[in-house]
């Protein structure tokens, strides 16, 4: 039913590892081959394309569906809809953010101060020329291949470039001005695909699933028993999506409670539940939640 486009290239890894995680594990004959398949029958057909054409191939019908950033929606204006944000990126669950950067020695503290004629040097040549005009600067905009921070000062003025941690442009020497955008992960439609309501169900359900993988991640479900004396010491100490669930032990004056948790708190967590009466202690993986 549906065609489906993800991205090649530096958050392919993360892309398929998400699609594993939902259930929906991309098969390919190799890590080199464009053709994919998902077994599900809402799936027909899937494809690994680079992140910077999927915008205008789903804008064009060719995919009902893709996944892609933000960046790249913004930069092809591509008339698609964004059916929610999938936080995750190449190494981290933070957004990205285009950036525009000088030499870290530069006079220049603001877009404004540029002067005309500057040479600024992106891959994202429409999104810069957008927010340059905004501003009243007029400058050289030249398109980059990549190693877009190594073009100061010999080659460019400025670069308009993406980053995570903004741990290259620091080592390039060189300093944020402005920010031009925050870059999430998106699941696209085809508008007109999005409007029939059979192919839009099962967008739904594809949606329901990555998202409550995405959920799940960092998470986990911790189960205990606890004599009623100690509950309220023990709910206490839990955080929680939203309440614990606690139910009556048959026969006894105890309870069974349930709640999950981060991971990263699981460590001091359990000792101190431990410590406020809780026995039967269980930490089990979740891999989806879905709201």
């Amino acid at each position: 039913m549906l065609r489906i486009v993800v991205p090649k290239g530096s958050i392919e890894r993360a892309t398929m590892q998400l699609f594993e995680d939902a259930d929906l594990a991309i098969v390919r004959s190799s890590d080199v081959d464009y053709r994919a398949a998902i077994d599900d029958p809402r799936v027909r057909e899937v494809m690994v394309l680079r992140p910077q054409e999927i915008p205008r191939y789903v804008a064009d019908g060719l995919f009902d569906l893709g996944v892609t950033p933000r960046d790249w929606i913004e930069e092809t204006g591509a008339n698609v809809t964004t059916l929610t944000e999938l936080h995750y990126s190449k190494a981290t669950a933070r957004p990205t953010r285009i950036v525009l950067a000088v030499a870290g020695d530069s006079p220049w503290q603001s877009v404004k101060d540029l002067p005309e004629g500057a040479r600024v040097h992106t891959e994202y040549p429409e999104l810069t020329r957008r927010f340059l005009e905004k501003n009243g600067v007029q400058a050289e905009i030249t398109l980059s291949y990549g190693a877009t921070e190594a073009k100061i000062p010999e080659i460019a003025d400025a670069v308009v470039d993406l980053t995570e941690s903004g741990r290259a442009l620091r080592a390039a020497g060189l300093r944020v001005l402005d920010t031009i955008l925050v870059s999430y992960t998106e699941l696209i439609a085809n508008p007109t695909a999005h409007s029939d309501p059979e192919k839009r169900k099962a967008m739904e359900q594809l949606q329901t699933l990555l998202t409550g993988a995405l959920e799940a991640r960092g998470r986990v479900l911790v189960k205990l028993n606890v004599e009623e004396a100690n509950l309220q010491a023990v709910i206490d100490l839990l955080p929680a999506l939203k309440a614990p669930t606690v139910s009556k032990l048959h026969g006894e004056d105890a309870y069974a409670v349930e709640t999950v948790v981060a991971k990263s708190e699981i460590n001091i967590l359990i000792p101190a539940l431990k410590d406020h009466g809780a026995t039967g202690i269980l930490e089990l993986p979740i891999s989806k939640i879905v709201q």
